[in-house]
């Protein structure tokens, strides 16, 4: 049986739109035959009779309550579906295409295709249609006259993917109640037409006077930044102190020089190669961003404080070429934007003081898969800010490729249904329509806490770049576009006949923005000559030096360990898991060492300790791929979560680590963007396996390991990639470390390829230590697997209370008698320790001393040389490597020790060959390969 509530909501079902025709349809069934409906339904005709009561209620009330007279109920159920198909594809007849080339279709939402006339709908009160009172609308037909109105106008919508009723119910309202229809004041309407003038006005501006060169206008979508403007004034109204913006080129100049102020000489200058440093506002206005090699400036981003309102700042995102991913990094800048992470556990998370704005190409939104990967995210409890903000640069191309060969789909947008976002489309060139729309996306986002899509449809005025002609390929588009007036005259025009100014006072706003730009460009300097060509690093990070204090005292650690093994009462851990947990006590009270996961859990338990956030994520980082971490522990009985590091003394700063989904790109790009807005905190991004990284490749050649040269944008993020070969096949075995070597270049991050507990502790404890650095830089690392556990790489504690990280390791049980070695054996990584095992089963070993390099870059090369002049007779230097030759390290460091090493001495590869996959498939193949490599490198 329903609940009592369910049942009272059964008694409301005849009252309005399809709930009343499916009670009529269900009427009908009883009639012919009771048994035709449910029980429920049957009780509820035999007590209320015929659902023709508007208002409901009981049989011996409905007398005096207005009813549906005379009316076939087969007329009210086909008006209902005729309002329902107005809701779900009046989009298929709106206005909403400013170029009128595409056929509307008009048929779902006709009479005739519903067997109704106007004189069957003015039988039908309004309120069977429609809940909201119209004063306008008084019966049936008016209601659906309204609704059409409503529904096909500029602006159309897309709802009835959303699910969850409280929205669809909201979103209808909204779309009804007329106020998107609401006209805005006069002062206003000038105000937008002046702005309207500034972003033609700077586009023609540039257009003439750098003929040819490139600028992706914004022209045929130039309501985009009044759009702009009016989401940032209703962001800041409701709170916000950020607002995030991430687009690609298309408009982005125009965007700088007025949604973010970018001084029009700045710009300027850049176009004609002119000295800026004397146009660089004060601080605190604008913020641009440089670095020592720069880029070009439709990728270059900006930050300012916005005017009326001092603690809000703006920041449009620095984006090279690759278009979408920049949607993750904004996200990340949100999250981390809204986060306090000064206090132990779970940052406070605030979604009004941070907004994202997220603006996608239209070939881009479907086509990239990024996209898809950032919305999946906006939901989920890691990765959530509020909701973002999405519009669509619409223009119904991209570069030549018209929207029928770019997409499979109606509308470049519908990638978002499958997320169940609100959709909104509107015509670019209805100004006032993009400012009503705005509004809407706010009040959404600030009741639904979820993102919106707004498809702003305009066109491209040019080619994909200036240089472009677009009539070669696309004759047709482009001929409608050259006859087709801009926004800027066609809202002119409006003003002008309605009286809200004059002719001539429109044209004096015109000439004074014209006579503005022009002030501009006579101050910018004279184009260099010979402009400086010097691109160097700073000093600081040349030269930096990470001599750090990584070392904890016993006393702490000690207690420390017995916080995190100390659970509430009534906590109930997996028995299995809890005797593994509390070996953990074994390094403090007998002869035990710590392993991988404990290390770096008193590691993160001592950063927090000195003030530092922490924030780790991956594919099931919470256990540990290899179910190694645990830290998160779950109760066996209730599955409540317990995080110990929330709970141990001394904690000053927050501590999550989150389950990230099975996506890498936009992970690592929201990690990345939070890094750069969260600057104090330790964050970390691991792989499931190493080889998983490939999926977020951009990220790391176009952000992590460039951003800093390219733009002066600082980053610390952490990357753990397990990486060794166990005969696991291709993709469980290579974190592919050549790449990342191939990016190492002017100190831009450091690579390390780990051995030790104590060494994981330690470069660790450097890292969270130079987060406000000059020095700071990401650091990669090659994380183990086998080696987790491994009793050659788990560490005693003297380790942690004394010393530091070591950038190469020598193994002390040989090479002690200098004037007998004759080979020195270099590896890096897994393979090191399996040579230490192989080379204790030889008898004779007092000839070979073996050195593992820890970090690879920056490469070690002072410790290295002095290795080397240590042994006078030495005649041979090895590179061991699990990697095949063109892989690992091998092709970085051979160049290095070449340098180093001494006339006569051989410098030897030894490791798999040349091949184009990483690692065998087969276990039993693979074993032999590596004993192979390990007899070799450690015997005559």
């Amino acid at each position: 049986m329903r609940k009592q509530s369910e049942q009272q909501d059964l008694s409301r079902m005849n009252f309005y739109g399809p709930n009343l025709g499916y009670m009529i349809e269900m009427y009908d069934l009883y009639l012919e035959d009771p048994t035709f409906v449910d029980e429920e339904l049957r009780t509820y005709f035999k007590k209320h009779g015929a659902p023709g009561s508007v208002n409901g209620g009981s049989a011996e009330s409905r007398s005096s309550e207005v009813k549906i007279e005379g009316t076939d109920y087969g007329k009210v159920i086909a008006a209902i579906q005729l309002a329902d198909s107005i809701r779900t594809y009046g989009h298929l007849a709106a206005d909403i295409n400013p170029l009128n080339d595409r056929e509307k279709d008009t048929n779902r939402i006709e009479l005739t295709s519903y067997n109704l006339s106007k004189e069957d709908l003015e039988k039908i009160p309004d309120n069977v249609l429609i809940q909201k009172s119209v004063p306008e609308v008084t019966n049936g037909y008016e209601a659906i006259q309204y609704l059409k109105k409503m529904y096909t106008k500029t602006v159309a919508f897309e709802y009835s993917h959303v699910h969850n009723q409280e929205e669809k119910a909201w979103l209808k309202n909204y779309i009804e109640s007329g106020i998107l229809d609401v006209s805005i004041d006069e002062e206003k309407k000038k105000t937008l037409l002046n702005r309207l003038i500034q972003v033609e006005g700077f586009e023609n501006f540039v257009h003439k006077t750098f003929v040819g060169q490139k600028r992706f206008s914004i022209e045929g979508l130039d309501t985009m930044v009044p759009l702009l403007d009016e989401i940032i004034q209703s962001a800041v109204q409701k709170g916000a102190e950020s607002v995030n913006i991430g687009m690609a080129h298309r408009g982005r100049l125009n965007v700088l020089a007025h949604v973010l102020e970018k001084p029009y000489e700045m710009i300027f200058a850049e176009f004609q190669h002119s000295p800026i440093k004397d146009l660089i506002p004060s601080e605190g206005s604008i913020g641009i961003t440089y670095g020592w090699t720069g880029d070009v400036k439709y990728h270059l981003g900006a930050d300012r404080n916005l005017k009326d309102s001092a603690k809000t700042r703006i920041t449009l995102a620095n984006n090279p070429s690759h278009l979408e991913v920049i949607s993750p990094i904004v996200a990340g800048y949100t999250r981390a934007a809204q986060e306090n992470r000064s206090r132990a556990g779970y940052p406070e998370l605030l979604a009004e003081s941070s907004l994202a704005i997220m603006i996608h190409g239209d070939a881009a939104f479907p086509g990239q898969g990024v996209v898809a990967e950032t919305l999946n995210m906006s939901q989920l409890r890691g990765y959530h800010n509020g909701g973002s903000i999405h519009i669509i640069a619409n223009n119904m191309i991209g570069f030549t490729t018209e929207s029928f060969d770019s997409r499979s789909t109606k509308y470049a947008s519908d990638t978002a249904k499958g997320f169940e976002v609100p959709i909104v489309h509107v015509n670019a060139d209805d100004a006032e329509a993009c400012l009503a729309v705005a509004v809407m996306a706010l009040e959404y986002r600030s009741k639904f806490g979820k993102d919106f899509v707004i498809d702003l449809i305009g066109y491209r005025r040019f080619g994909h770049n200036e240089m472009d002609e677009p009539m070669v390929t696309n004759p047709k588009m482009y001929t409608i576009i050259t006859k087709h007036d801009n926004v800027r005259k066609l809202y002119e025009k409006k003003l002008v006949d309605n009286g809200t100014l004059s002719a001539d006072e429109a044209s004096d706003l015109r000439d004074s923005n014209q006579k503005m730009l022009q002030k501009a460009y006579d101050t910018v300097p004279k184009t260099e000559r010979d402009p400086d060509s010097n691109m160097n690093p700073p000093e600081g990070v040349i030269n930096s030096k990470l001599d750090v204090t990584t070392s904890v005292e016993m006393n702490r650690l000690q207690k420390m360990n017995e916080d995190l093994l100390t659970w509430p009462d009534g906590f109930n851990a997996f028995k299995k898991l809890e005797k593994i947990l509390k070996r953990r006590e074994e390094p403090f009270t007998k002869e035990g060492k710590i392993d991988w996961a404990h290390a770096e859990t008193l590691a993160f338990g001592a950063i927090l300790q000195d003030g530092t956030p922490i924030r780790l994520s991956g594919q099931d980082s919470q256990r540990g791929t290899f179910a190694h971490r645990h830290l998160v522990l779950h109760d066996e009985k209730t599955g409540d979560e317990l995080t110990p590091l929330h709970h141990i003394d001394g904690a000053e700063a927050s501590f999550v680590v989150y389950n990230s989904p099975l996506t890498e790109a936009a992970v690592v790009g929201f990690e990345y963007g939070y890094n750069v807005i969260s600057p104090e905190t330790l964050v970390l991004w691991e792989a499931q396996f190493g080889d998983f990284a490939n999926m977020s490749q951009v990220m790391f050649d176009q952000f992590v390991s460039s951003s800093r040269a390219k733009w002066g944008q600082k980053s610390g993020l952490v990357m753990l990639l397990p990486h060794g070969y166990e005969g696991q096949g291709p993709e469980h075995s290579s974190a592919r470390l050549e790449r990342f070597l191939s990016l190492a270049a002017e100190n831009n991050w450091t690579v390390a390829n780990l051995t030790s507990s104590a060494q994981y502790f330690h470069i660790l404890r450097r890292q969270a230590a130079i987060l406000k650095r000059e020095e700071v830089r990401p650091l990669v690392i090659m994380t183990p697997k086998s080696l987790l556990r491994h009793p050659l790489a788990s560490r005693k504690v003297d380790e942690f209370t004394e010393g530091t990280f070591q950038p190469l390791i020598e193994h002390d049980v040989y090479g002690q008698n200098q004037e007998r070695v004759e080979r020195l054996v270099f590896s890096s990584g897994k393979i090191g320790i399996d040579l230490i095992e192989r080379a204790s089963k030889e008898a004779d070993n007092d000839w070979l001393h073996l050195i593992r390099i820890e970090e690879i870059y920056p490469f070690p090369m002072d410790a290295v040389k002095e290795i080397i002049e240590r042994y006078p007779y030495l005649k041979e230097i090895k590179w061991v490597q699990e990697e095949p030759k063109n892989m690992g390290a091998w092709t970085f460091v051979e160049p290095l020790l070449n340098k180093l090493v001494p006339r006569g001495v051989e410098i030897e590869y030894i490791g798999r060959r040349r091949r184009s996959s990483p690692s065998e498939g087969d276990p039993i193949v693979h074993k032999k390969e590596q004993n192979r490599i390990l007899t070799k490198s450690v015997t005559k």
